[in-house]
């Protein structure tokens, strides 16, 4: 099954390596969708809450899909999946956390915070392809997603 319509993916890294493998792999499943990165949790909520250079929609469009690291600049991703959670506005956005730690803590305050998945970035290249590539089937290809009803 494919989506009828684009899946808008936001990245929240601040590592450019990871940013552009998660790209590339995106753009290799020739799914339509979107893919725009932020490289710190205070861009990401300013994405999210149209400020700035993000008020634009057809160049940042309202995201289906947050792939957000924990250890970000500024705002830290659990402030970030903390404000997405408790706003009616954007709480129905599935967010998949996908960091270097295996923190039990982190593991546990993510999903406490409502977390949709949470995934542990591997060290090896090799590794991180493959859990790439199945968090790219699974929410490009095969999760259907909820439309904001605002």
């Amino acid at each position: 099954m494919s989506h009828p319509e684009p899946v808008h993916v936001l990245l929240v890294e601040d590592n450019p390596d990871h940013a552009e493998l998660l790209r590339r792999l995106f753009e290799s499943y020739l799914i339509k969708n979107t893919f725009n990165q932020v490289e710190d949790g205070e861009q990401a909520l300013a994405y999210l809450n149209r400020l700035g250079i993000y008020a634009d929609e057809t160049l940042y469009p309202y995201p289906d899909l947050i792939l957000l690291d924990l250890r970000l600049p500024k705002v830290d991703g659990f402030e970030v999946l903390k404000q997405i959670k408790s706003s009616s506005k954007h709480r129905h956005l599935v967010v998949v956390i996908l960091t270097s730690s295996q923190d039990e803590q982190d593991i546990q305050r993510a999903y406490q915070a409502y977390a949709n998945s949470y995934l542990v970035k591997p060290f090896r290249a090799d590794e991180f392809m493959d859990v790439l590539r199945y968090v790219g089937l699974y929410w490009l290809k095969w999760n259907v997603y909820a439309k904001a009803t605002m």
